[in-house]
């Protein structure tokens, strides 16, 4: 018995001397623990130290580490876990910026190296969030980000400011738990003495997937009757995949640019898109828009096929509209849902005569007809409105403005007036006939012309990704024509005082004339042909049927002013909506392609 006690009290006291020891490593010897040091200087542009910078150390499950950057710019934050850290940089009317630290950036010394450069912000974003479900009154405790340039929460007032930013594109996120999130997009031309005011409500009820009245009041403007999708040139130079931009619209949920359109997809991925319950009601994925009816374009025509489906297991889809305008606005279905099972074009019509006189929200979409695997692709061809049906690869019916421009004045009549008024030419992204999608998708949010303007390539295609500008160009070895444009781009203005000159920079290419024309449409038909009131064109001047003719070879992304001006007095017009076409001609008996390179164009 006093054996077994004595072996009892050893144990006991082995066990203690280790737990001390143990103990003793780790409050002792923190280097030793895997502890070490970040340490960095922070400087300006010019490469200027910047004092009182606040450096944040985060890392997973511990506690931020906050320091000083001194006269020289330098700090040191130590006892840093030798881990991935956040290291975070920030300084009121500074850009806030972040960096990773991995644990092999650390030396065998156990210092990390962490310098920063940072610019000077004085923008932000700022606003009141109302809740709908509370009357209308403030919301407080939003959470509101533009990721790691700034999050702040809306206070009692539903009040919010989002500081120290640079005039910039922005994905402002609203979220709050048991709310629907809000996402807005900002654009640097949304900022006016380098403020932008977002104020939204949340709170309120869905009317399309993940989308609220308050969403769709900033929708996509389909300004203009015709969008086409797809890589196929069936039909000519109309279907060509350099001037079908239909994957620039916004698209919600699954959905691809592909040979024969862009489709529209059911979210298939393993887990939880396979979970997603069977609804004939509510879109799983869809492209949508605002756009006002009238009575030269009530009639809505897709051109569409599927993938994946079969006569026994179709592709269900439809059609949806909201009235932003009515009392209580809601999604309601124009027609019944549709089925879908060939891979032939089919051509749709959708009679939008109720709504003529508004503008009004439009979705076209999928529908999840079953739960768990279960995959249907609807390939959007084409979208078009006209006062009629329109089939096959056909231009938009009417009559036309000039024989021959495929213009008809019932379209002019139904192109929405634009809200903007400056555009560039430069596309952020290039790309190519097999990968062409992330460079239409960067013109979203930079006014980029090809997005805000509609091409009409009458003979010829065009170049989207030259890169000195957006490029429209004439066929080789055609006859001399100044009367008919081989493509052209055209947007509807409201002309009056401080919107009435046109300006656009451009070159061309080559040692032939580049043959041009302005041409200015009313509502009723009425064409002119505008001329410059000056240029700046190394070589530039009037030709047959109302061209201008220029030879000008300088410009490029990095050198704007190197472009030639061509601007233009538009006050004729005052007060009234006009439809301006930039087309380019084939002038010359020559054999070359004839090249017009926008670098901007401008109203104001």
């Amino acid at each position: 018995m006093i054996r077994t006690l004595r072996m009892f009290l050893y144990f006991v006291l082995l066990g203690t001397f280790i737990l001390s020891v143990s103990s003793c490593d780790k409050d002792d010897d923190p280097v030793n623990s895997g502890f070490g040091t970040i340490t960095g200087v922070v400087t300006d542009e010019n490469g200027q130290p910047i004092p009182d910078v606040t450096v944040t150390v985060s890392g997973v499950k511990e506690a931020d580490i906050a320091v000083t950057t001194g006269a020289d710019g330098r700090y040191t934050a130590e006892n840093v876990s030798l881990k991935l850290h956040a290291v975070t940089f920030s300084k009121p009317e500074w850009l806030t910026i972040s960096k990773s630290v991995r644990p092999e950036d650390f030396t065998t010394e156990k210092v990390a190296t962490v310098n920063a450069s940072l610019v000077t912000a004085i923008a932000k974003i700022t606003g009141i969030i109302t809740d709908a479900k509370g009357g209308g009154g403030p919301l407080s405790d939003v959470t509101v980000t533009v990721g790691v340039a700034g999050t702040v929460k809306s206070g009692a007032d539903g009040a919010y400011t989002i500081e120290n930013l640079v005039v910039d594109n922005y994905t402002v996120t609203f979220s709050k738990t048991n709310y629907v999130s809000i996402t807005r997009q900002v654009t640097p031309a949304d900022f006016v003495n380098d403020v932008v005011t977002l104020n939204v409500t949340m709170g309120a009820n869905e009317l399309l997937r993940g989308l609220t009245a308050d969403n769709l009041k900033t929708a996509d403007k389909w300004y203009y009757n015709e969008y086409r999708g797809g890589r196929n040139s069936d039909g000519g130079v109309h279907w060509d995949w350099s001037v079908d931009y239909m994957s620039t619209l916004d698209f919600r949920g699954a959905w691809e640019e592909q040979n024969e359109g862009t489709t529209l997809q059911i979210r298939n991925n393993e887990g939880s898109d396979r979970s997603n319950p069977a609804d004939l009601n509510v879109f799983d994925s869809f492209v949508f828009g605002s756009k006002a009816i009238t009575a030269d374009n009530k009639i809505m025509s897709l051109r569409v096929r599927t993938h994946s489906a079969s006569a026994s297991s179709p592709a269900y889809w439809g059609v949806q509209v909201v009235d932003l305008s009515a009392p209580e606005p809601i999604a309601v279905k124009i027609g019944d849902n549709k089925t879908l099972a060939s891979e032939n074009y089919t051509d749709f019509e959708f009679d939008l005569s109720a709504y003529v006189g508004k503008e009004i929200i439009i979705a076209i979409g999928t529908y999840r007809q079953a739960t768990g695997d279960y995959w249907k692709q609807l390939v959007l061809r084409a979208i078009r409105f006209a006062d009629r049906k329109v089939s096959n690869t056909d231009w938009l019916p009417g009559t036309e403005v000039v024989a021959g421009w495929k213009l008809t004045t019932e379209t002019v009549r139904s192109t929405m007036v634009h809200t903007k008024k400056s555009f560039t030419g430069i596309s952020p992204v290039g790309g190519n006939r097999d990968n062409y999608v992330d460079g239409y998708r960067s013109w979203r949010g930079i006014s980029h012309i090809a997005k805000e303007w509609t091409l009409v390539p009458v003979s010829k295609d065009t170049e989207p990704f030259a890169g000195e500008g957006y490029l429209i160009k004439t066929q080789s070895s055609t006859p001399v024509n100044t009367t008919i444009p081989q493509a052209y781009l055209y947007a509807k203005f409201a002309i009056a005082a401080g919107s009435n000159q046109l300006t656009f920079r451009a070159r061309n290419f080559g040692s032939n004339y580049t043959y041009f024309k302005l041409s200015a449409i009313e509502d009723n038909g009425t064409v002119t042909h505008v001329q410059p009131q000056s240029n700046t064109a190394q070589d530039a001047s009037a030709a047959a049927d109302g061209c201008w003719r220029f030879k000008h070879g300088s410009g490029d992304r990095n050198n704007p002013n190197d472009y030639a001006s061509f601007v233009y007095d538009l006050s004729q017009f005052n007060g009234k909506n006009v439809t301006l076409v930039l087309g380019v001609y084939k002038g010359g008996a020559d054999t070359d392609e004839n090249k017009l390179v926008f670098y901007s164009v401008d109203l104001n």
